[in-house]
């Protein structure tokens, strides 16, 4: 059986040709391989030690379980898909309403699990009856609003949580990632938000030696004086342990809250299978379906421990497009690194100490990417948003998600905040296709041309059912 495990060397396994590309089958020498993986590890820095903290998890087992499911993941591809699986940051404000709801760390871990679960399953689907599943049941319109909302309904985490502890650093920290994101080039780009966390750590670190201690909201939640880098938990820590495990437990309410995220990892999935295929040169529409399913298994083990949801990352799928090296044994040797960083309880307690105005200004525009991302899915499928049969459905669920507005059915059962308007999505858009005449399904534009003068390089486009167009 061929599990992907056997690599050609490129050339010489020095230094490719000009626009020359290192396939996924091939390799460059052995200590150019462990580099590269050392830079796919820090590429996903930022993100995958973030979200754990934000979630309220061991990010000492967030990074050695993305180890472990970067390996299953290259495993059930064949190594045909180069990817690193990361902690999914689509989670962070399933997590925050959950812990509002009374919810405890196994709750958070246990309605996750679901999500994995159902994840595997839809995988399982895809092999069997193609993407076009897919389109069918979430069409671009309904995809992008659930991805906006999920990353919309944040926005109160940052602004009554992370913010206040430290509006200063917070701002020079949000200006410094935005400003880094947008004025590097290259592999520097891809790693803006680990790039504001070092700033962040220097800032506030520079602020406690100048300004002294800070009165604001401390971790804790209270108002009290304290330092902004509390680093007095790393002298504590252990260089070489296992992290902390545990394992999950159900409630309905979290589940519920959860599973309208499984909409926006497909959406990932399906994304980067795609941008890794054109990149390699080799279409993988018969990978899609496995990637989906090995990233369901992923999460599944992870959270059955105690440890986060992965997920594809697209900064390591943008250092593949800046180095044109595509070889999965760079990905073997990340693996490999995030495995080591996991047993280090020492490494943990460095990214447990971020401050919360480095948070503050880092989910300022880390929230609200992937809100955007949402509009993103609505450009590259064309949505046209002058149809009321694409724009009703959407509006309603996202200012029903982001708004926090709540449906009681009982007095213990009620549905709210992102399960509710992705309910209002899915179902207002199917329920409104089958009733809507013939004219709006076809998605003619109902609007008069002055109102969209400014599309004018769409409007060719704009008539064409996004639903047809995205299946064929």
């Amino acid at each position: 059986m061929d599990l992907g495990v056997r690599w050609k060397l490129h050339g010489d396994g020095r230094n490719p040709a000009p626009g020359a590309v290192v396939r996924p089958d091939e390799r460059l020498s052995w200590p150019r391989t462990i580099g590269l993986g050392a830079q796919h590890v820090v590429a996903m820095f930022g993100a995958s030690f973030v979200a754990p903290v934000l979630m309220g998890l061991d990010p000492n087992l967030a990074i050695m379980m993305s180890g472990v499911a970067t390996v299953i993941f290259l495993l059930a591809t064949r190594g045909r898909v180069p990817s690193y699986l990361g902690c999914s940051l689509s989670f962070v404000g399933v997590a925050a309403i959950i812990r509002a709801q009374g919810g405890t760390t196994a709750t958070v871990t246990g309605a996750v699990f679901v999500v994995g679960v159902v994840l595997f399953l839809v995988g399982l689907a895809v092999q069997r009856f193609g993407a076009r599943i897919i389109h069918v049941a979430m069409p671009p319109v309904v995809t992008g609003a659930v991805v906006m909302l999920i990353g919309f309904n944040l926005a109160p985490v940052t602004a009554s949580t992370y913010w206040p502890q430290d509006q200063w650093t917070a701002l020079l920290v949000m200006l410094f990632t935005g400003l880094s994101v947008v004025c590097l080039r290259g592999f520097w780009s891809r790693i803006a938000i680990f790039l504001g966390l070092l700033f962040g750590y220097v800032i506030s670190w520079l602020f406690d030696r100048v300004f002294g201690k800070i009165h604001s909201i401390g971790p804790g939640g209270k108002v009290t004086d304290h330092w902004r880098l509390d680093l007095s938990g790393v002298g504590r820590a252990d260089w070489i342990g296992l992290p902390h495990f545990h394992g999950p437990s159900f409630q309905w309410s979290a589940i519920l809250v959860a599973l309208p995220v499984v909409i926006a990892l497909v959406a990932e999935n399906a994304g980067h299978v795609k941008a890794v295929g054109e990149m390699t040169g080799d279409p993988l529409d018969d990978r899609l379906g496995t990637a989906i399913s090995a990233d369901g298994a992923a999460s599944m083990l992870s959270t059955a421990v105690g440890g986060p949801p992965n997920t594809t990352y697209s900064e390591n799928i943008g250092v593949m497009a800046a180095t044109r090296v595509y070889s999965t044994a760079a990905y073997w040797a990340a693996a490999g690194f995030a495995l080591l960083f996991g047993v280090c309880p020492k490494f943990g307690a460095v990214v447990a100490a971020i401050p919360g105005g480095v948070l503050g200004g880092i989910t300022v525009i880390l929230y609200g990417m992937i809100g955007l991302l949402g509009a993103q899915i609505w450009l590259h499928g064309r949505v046209d948003l002058r149809n009321p049969l694409n724009l009703v459905p959407a509006a309603a669920g996202i200012i029903i998600g982001v708004g926090g507005v709540t449906l009681k059915f009982t007095d213990t059962f009620s549905l709210s905040g992102i399960a509710l308007g992705t309910l209002v999505v899915i179902t207002g858009y199917h329920a409104l296709r089958a009733l809507a005449p013939a004219h709006l399904r076809t998605g003619q534009p109902l609007l008069d041309s002055g109102t969209s003068a400014y599309d004018e390089d769409g409007a060719s486009g704009a008539s064409e059912d996004p639903d047809r167009r995205a299946g064929s």
